[in-house]
């Protein structure tokens, strides 16, 4: 195989989830009425802002090797704290920042502070006590949830503060700003993955941890600033949720967690650890989205949704499998 072929097939590697997301918008395109058109490729994007951003935190911490189950919660309790502190309405303290802009950032750090902590407990238990990551996130996933339904007592919070909202209702070239939040954040995550010495650091980590400490790399940090990162996004798509919503139920964000897990696996990330880029993830979330998108236009059940995948994730491990394989002849 000459190294130009051998370069274009590592290219349809890393990219391959970009070919299936054209293939899939273009099918749907011509096979379904009114999905064509601006205004649904706008919906798509915009549907896709909560699950992308909470899918970055989840693939830096598969990426470095481990795993991140409790994302889910620590964006429900983040929004929930949004809402019980800036909503006016249900179980809302109504709380006025004077300039009421100083509401934005102050709602944002609530949210991401309280997704970093649990990030930090997490990575704690994981990386300096030899714990299973598994295990941990998972009663961190329940625990979590559980302070939601205690905090709220099963009621919700409602009428978000306006200057918050604002970030849900104004668009920027026909898209809401909260989805190009999304968008910034795959940019500068990309970024950080691609040209920083951390970014490397994480994929070197999961893919040998052992001959990356050896190589003289901290990768207890490392790991302990993944997640703690991990939380501090799922706290921005807590933050997310709440804006969209205009406030917080008890059981906000249910079932994101396996879709995140889906968008991730499709969009490359190896559960192995070590290989992946967030691009494709963006890539995963969309063609999610779109799925999504033309279910609703077809009126078909939204069970047919977790089918779908189901399927998908299913045929994204095998392809993952395919092409470790196709890697390692490549190699």
């Amino acid at each position: 195989m000459t190294p130009r072929t051998r370069k274009t097939l590592e290219f349809v590697l890393d990219n391959l989830v970009w070919f299936m997301l054209i293939v899939v918008l273009a099918l749907f395109s011509a096979l379904i009425p009114n999905y064509f058109q601006l205004g649904i490729f706008t919906n798509i994007i915009e549907a896709s802002s909560v699950l992308g951003v909470m899918s970055i935190g989840l693939a830096l911490v598969i990426i470095a090797g481990h795993m991140d189950l409790s994302v889910e919660s620590v964006a429900a309790l983040s929004a929930m704290a949004v809402g019980i502190l800036f909503c006016s309405a249900g179980i809302g303290l109504g709380i006025k920042l004077s300039p009421e802009w100083l509401m934005i950032p102050a709602s944002l750090l609530v949210a991401c502070a309280i997704g970093g902590l649990i990030g930090l407990f997490n990575g704690f238990l994981v990386v300096k006590l030899k714990m299973s990551a598994f295990i941990i996130t998972l009663a961190s996933f329940i625990w979590v949830r559980g302070i939601v339904l205690a905090v709220s007592g099963g009621r919700s919070a409602q009428d978000l503060a306006p200057a918050i909202r604002w970030f849900a209702i104004e668009r920027f070239l026909g898209i809401p700003l909260s989805a190009w939040i999304a968008i910034a954040c795959f940019l500068v995550f990309s970024i950080m993955m691609a040209k920083t010495p951390f970014g490397r650091h994480l994929v070197m980590i999961g893919g040998n941890e052992t001959a990356t400490f050896r190589a003289g790399i901290r990768v207890t940090r490392n790991l302990i600033i993944a997640f703690v990162l991990a939380g501090a996004i799922a706290g921005l798509a807590g933050w997310l949720l709440a804006i969209r919503t205009s406030g917080a139920t008890a059981n906000l964000g249910v079932g994101l967690l396996f879709n995140a897990f889906a968008a991730v696996v499709i969009g490359g990330v190896s559960l192995k650890g070590g290989v992946g880029a967030l691009p494709g993830v963006y890539a995963g979330v969309l063609l999610l989205s779109s799925i999504n998108t033309a279910i609703n236009l077809m009126g078909l059940p939204a069970n047919y949704t977790q089918v779908i995948h189901g399927f998908l994730v299913l045929a994204a491990v095998l392809l993952d499998t395919f092409k470790q394989r196709l890697r390692q002849r490549l190699a």
